[in-house]
């Protein structure tokens, strides 16, 4: 399968909120505020902020099988299947390879390195998914090899749209999709910024 037929399996839900479908799974991230939901195979949570972490939305998605990748802090706050990982873990769950990598700031203080709090790198369908967390531009996503990137554009608490730009050419996706707007802070002109700076370099995609 590839990317195109991928992210036509893609919901963003909100925020930094995402369901993606593959390989017979439903993986969810970071929950926020969600009108729907239906059964998750995985949960991922990237930390432990309440936009993020958000036990009721957790809880609308996840079943008895269903298993919750997230760091330490969130952890604590929520209950069933909960693995933790640390930036630099690798695992598998239900056939899923799930990468967990760092996310933080570098010019405000909001995310800080020391926290270890996560973005995640998934593989479905044979396509590699990034979701950010909240983050800045950071040095390590030189090294992240991937087809879709997930990134927050909205500023304030993340990466503005030009950061976030420049994160995706740095990062060279085949792929990228907006996401931290129209919900806490920032706006559509936010994404669509950022879409209109990538014009050329790589396929963007908002979703609604």
């Amino acid at each position: 399968m590839g990317v195109n037929d991928v992210v036509k399996n893609i919901t963003w839900l909100g925020h930094d909120g995402f369901l993606i479908k593959g390989d017979g799974k439903a993986i969810v991230i970071d929950p926020f505020q969600v009108k729907e939901s239906e059964p998750a195979d995985i949960i991922l949570v990237t930390h432990e902020h309440y936009d993020h972490c958000s036990p009721e939305d957790i809880k609308k998605f996840q079943k008895e099988s269903t298993v919750i990748v997230t760091e330490a802090n969130s952890a604590a706050k929520l209950s069933g299947d909960v693995r933790v990982v640390k930036p630099g873990d690798k695992l598998t769950v239900s056939g899923i390879p799930i990468e967990a990598v760092p996310s933080y700031n570098t010019n405000k203080n909001f995310h800080p390195k020391q926290n270890a709090w996560l973005g995640f790198i998934v593989t479905v369908e044979g396509v590699r998914i990034y979701h950010a967390g909240d983050t800045d531009l950071i040095p390590e996503m030189n090294s992240f090899h991937v087809d879709i990137a997930l990134l927050p554009v909205s500023g304030t608490y993340v990466m503005t749209a030009e950061e976030a730009a420049e994160a995706a050419k740095m990062i060279k996706p085949k792929l990228v999709i907006p996401m931290h707007y129209d919900a806490i802070v920032g706006s559509a002109d936010d994404a669509r910024r950022f879409c209109n700076a990538l014009e050329g370099t790589c396929e963007t995609v908002m979703l609604s």
